[in-house]
């Protein structure tokens, strides 16, 4: 691989556990001198799978797994149900119920409603139970993989 500068990668010094590191675009992260650091920290990826394994990120993934699957069923449900209802019982869909509106027209804009309506609760959803939870855990793991890195704790 090659720096932005044409050289090889090993001479511009990047380091090679960040694929989007460059030290020579960037100007950032050139050492003075060899890296020979006395004890090598423990890997930066040990990190992420004890924060996979803590109770914090388990509740996260718990409490969006409780309005995902449930809402993604009864969607999928209403969808499969119009689909099937056009297809099988036209006569009912082709019913008139105010002017040129029909059974189908409402049933279709439902499905744009529900869409929406969706969207909006699964918003809400994560700004009340997993934002904050969430933004905690992130901030949690950059500051333990900064101490992994051997950074200021």
């Amino acid at each position: 691989m090659h720096s932005s500068d044409g050289r090889p990668r090993e001479a511009t010094g990047a380091r090679y556990d960040d694929p989007w590191y460059d030290a020579l675009a960037s100007g950032w992260g050139e050492s003075d001198g060899p890296d020979t650091p006395e004890a090598a920290p423990p890997p930066a990826g040990d990190v992420y799978l004890e924060v996979q394994r803590s109770a914090a990120f388990r509740e996260v993934r718990s409490r969006y797994r409780r309005f995902v699957v449930p809402a993604v069923v009864v969607f999928l449900s209403w969808y499969v149900a119009y689909v099937v209802a056009a297809t099988t019982a036209p006569g009912l869909m082709a019913r008139p119920v105010m002017g040129a509106v029909n059974v189908a027209m409402l049933a279709g804009l439902g499905q744009f409603l529900t869409t929406f309506l969706l969207t909006w609760a699964y918003a809400r959803h994560a700004r009340l139970r997993r934002d904050r939870a969430a933004l905690e855990l992130r901030w949690d793991t950059q500051e333990l993989t900064r101490v992994a890195k051997g950074g200021a704790a």
